[in-house]
């Protein structure tokens, strides 16, 4: 009865913002009320539960949005981003700027967020859209195809990290690691593709979120490597304080990195240096920047909050206990355990929107099953990260903070995104299984 109830709900925050034009924060507070209620949750207690889902999410990434906004602004206003896409165009070529954005977005996504480094570097979208003359859907979302492509896939990002510690291989992250590159390279490959073939003619809406960039003589523009501090800083602090942890630093240094590395702290840190961007006025020039950020991310902050409000009950149910029931009755061994991973990765996903919380419950699930299926040996179970990690791809939409993200900052319309975004996160679940596939039919 319950997966009657949560896919009733998916579909109704689907048709509720496509169909019947509600706004998009309605349709998850709705979707909520009615899985707690028709769940048999204590009534009482829903209201609390959904408060408390939105106040957990926003206190995860509340401040990382709005901070990574403000550092959008800088890039934009300062001139850094220019500086950057024409660093960015000379190495790729401007025949090649969709790959550029989806290589950047891929390395990007191996240690930050997605969404977060998605924030960071929502101006550079436009300014190299305008440079090269290519539309800005195609050049977003290839970005967002490269993020996404190593985020569920490549630890040390909290996804693959909590999947490989939960199915016990937490000292072979560098085989996951390897692996999860070669498996997110097709991936890759197919966000640009994507982005090329269907985003190219799609209308921007949503003018106040997307402001023509400003361009700025080439003689102010900041020298390279003051334009890249913004974003290369906090991504250097946050990748050092993972692999701290990963390669057990000494005590002292890692509790320093953690500290250094945190969103928080790494965001603030880039914000202060960069005031050297602005020569002149600097003080009066960041305070216009910390406006116009914080001006540009209320809405995506409200529809965030909401699809942890709507994952808050989810959990609240007995979705994960009847799944891992299902499981012991029905025994899986080989491909089609990873078949099985896969799967049920993609129900977490799609029902409670965040990659990370799919892969922790799947794996959670699998954990304690893998010995008595056949997969003992790191690579098998690296490989069972995989398979999760490619159905944790699948899909992104509404009860997912990524989506709001990427309609919010490009300016595509809910209905375009879902027909652009949340079809290329289902692809790229797909082609990611099947190099998963490959690679257990090459090493398993």
């Amino acid at each position: 009865m319950i997966f009657v109830i949560v896919l009733a709900a998916i579909a109704f925050i689907v048709l509720s913002s496509t169909v019947l034009k509600m706004h998009p924060l309605v349709g998850l507070l709705l979707a909520a009320l009615g899985v707690g209620v028709f769940a048999g949750l204590p009534i009482d207690k829903l209201a609390e539960t959904i408060g408390k889902g939105f106040g957990e999410l926003m206190s995860k990434i509340g401040l990382m949005v709005i901070l990574g906004c403000v550092i959008g602004a800088i890039l934009d206003k300062s001139g850094a981003a220019i500086k950057v896409a024409d660093v960015i165009l000379k190495l790729f070529g401007e025949k090649r700027p969709a790959l550029a954005m989806s290589v950047i977005g891929g390395i990007v996504g191996i240690p930050v967020f997605c969404d977060s480094g998605f924030i960071i570097l929502h101006k550079l979208n436009q300014i190299v859209a305008k440079r090269i003359g290519k539309p800005l859907a195609t050049i977003a979302l290839s970005l967002s195809g490269g993020l996404f492509a190593t985020h569920t896939l490549v630890p040390p990002t909290p996804g693959p990290l909590s999947a490989a510690g939960n199915l016990g291989i937490p000292d072979s992250i560098g085989l996951v690691i390897l692996i999860g590159l070669i498996v997110s390279i097709p991936s890759l490959f197919l966000s640009t593709w994507f982005a090329g073939k269907y985003a190219h003619n799609l209308q921007l809406v949503d003018d106040a979120a997307v402001e023509e960039p400003k361009m700025i003589d080439e003689h102010l523009l900041p020298p390279a490597w003051k334009a890249f501090m913004p974003i290369v800083l906090p991504i250097l602090l946050i990748t050092l304080a993972s692999f701290a942890k990963i390669l057990h630093f000494p005590e002292e240094l890692t509790r320093w990195l953690n500290f250094l590395g945190s969103p928080l702290v790494s965001f603030l840190l880039a914000i202060f240096f960069s005031y050297s961007l602005f020569p002149a006025n600097a003080s009066q020039r960041m305070m216009e920047c910390f406006k116009s950020g914080i001006e540009h991310c209320g809405t995506t902050l409200v529809l965030v909050g909401a699809g942890g409000a709507f994952g808050a009950i989810l959990k609240e149910t007995t979705l994960k206990d009847m799944v891992s029931e299902w499981l012991l009755h029905n025994e899986m061994s080989g491909a089609y355990l990873l078949v099985i991973a896969f799967l049920i990765a993609i129900f977490f996903k799609t029902a409670q929107g965040s990659t990370t919380s799919a892969m922790v419950l799947t794996t959670s699930i699998l954990a304690p099953l893998l010995a008595s299926l056949g997969f003992v040996t790191p690579v098998q179970i690296t490989l069972v990260v995989m398979a999760v990690g490619s159905g944790a791809m699948i899909v992104s939409h509404t009860n997912d903070a990524w989506f709001w993200v990427v309609s919010q900052f490009t300016g595509i319309s809910a209905k375009d995104t879902y027909r652009t975004h949340t079809v290329l996160t289902g692809l790229q679940g797909v082609v990611s299984f099947g190099a998963t596939m490959v690679l257990y039919w090459i090493l398993g």
